[in-house]
């Protein structure tokens, strides 16, 4: 795979230390966003980590997109994973220790069972095999369908969206906005088998984030999981490209060790 240049001009930090363990490519891309209160989230994270807000809400996001250029560094590209479309339920959080900010998955439905199960492995996301279609319509009009596979209540989200084009608005995003909030972030938190908040840093490079307008016409993901989503004008973007590079991931809120205690202060009978 040809490695991307990366760019480092819009970072509010420097990079991470160490080599990025996996890159890939996201096409496509529509951002839609709902407030909810942040007690609708807080039940699914796990312990270290936090809801963020903004204007007061916390906020979910439905990303549906195409992958492609998926690659372990130093590893032989895996056979069946070229290219698929995926579709990521989301919120944001941050670290209570460090106030570190990322996003947190609800949910990640993959259009191919061989990177369900990578992803399941290597990054252990709650992903699900789906059965989807994406379908081109112009040059920034999209047609996308999921429906889970092999559940009592499969998940189906159908969309049509497309991209408003560029914009001097967007061309350089500012701290303070909404759209800050939701693309500035370099850590992707999930949860161990033993319940803890795992984080790996990420990096992206990314097109220039657009206005979007989408018809919704189906939108099961957030009921699955008992989210109720109640404001029907979700706020829409879009971006062409995402190159994202991910380092490995490590456990974000240690359990502290217990602390030897001196025998000068020990209790004397």
């Amino acid at each position: 795979m040809r490695e991307f240049k990366l760019r480092t001009s819009q970072r509010p930090r420097p990079l991470p230390t160490g080599r990025w363990a996996v890159s890939q490519r996201w096409n496509d891309l529509l951002f839609a966003h709902w407030r909810v209160p942040a007690a609708t989230v807080a039940p699914f994270l796990p312990e270290g980590l936090q809801p963020d807000t903004f204007q007061s809400s916390a906020w979910i996001g439905i990303v549906p997109l195409w992958m492609d250029r998926f690659n372990f560094r130093g590893v032989p590209s895996v056979p069946g994973t070229g290219s698929f479309p995926e579709l990521h339920l989301r919120t944001y959080v941050h670290d209570q220790m460090t106030n570190t900010p990322g996003i947190y998955n609800l949910s990640v439905d993959i259009g191919s069972l061989l990177a369900t199960a990578a992803v399941r492995l290597v990054f252990r996301q709650p992903c699900k095999w789906a059965e989807m279609r994406l379908i081109q319509r112009t040059e920034r009009e999209f047609s996308f369908y999921s429906r889970r596979r092999f559940v009592s209540h499969p998940a189906i989200f159908n969309a049509r969206y497309r991209g408003l084009g560029p914009t001097r608005r967007l061309a350089e995003i500012r701290s303070g906005t909404l759209e800050y909030f939701f693309t500035e972030r370099y850590c992707l938190f999930t949860r161990n088998h033993a319940g803890e908040a795992v984080r790996a840093n990420i990096h992206a490079v990314a097109s220039p984030l657009e206005d979007a307008e989408a018809e919704i016409e189906r939108n099961d993901l957030p009921a699955a999981l008992g989210i109720e989503v109640t404001d029907h004008d979700p706020v829409l973007h879009y971006s062409r490209r995402l190159a994202v590079y991910v380092w490995p991931a490590e456990v974000a809120t240690p359990a502290r060790r217990r602390e030897r205690i001196p025998a000068q202060a020990m209790p004397s009978n």
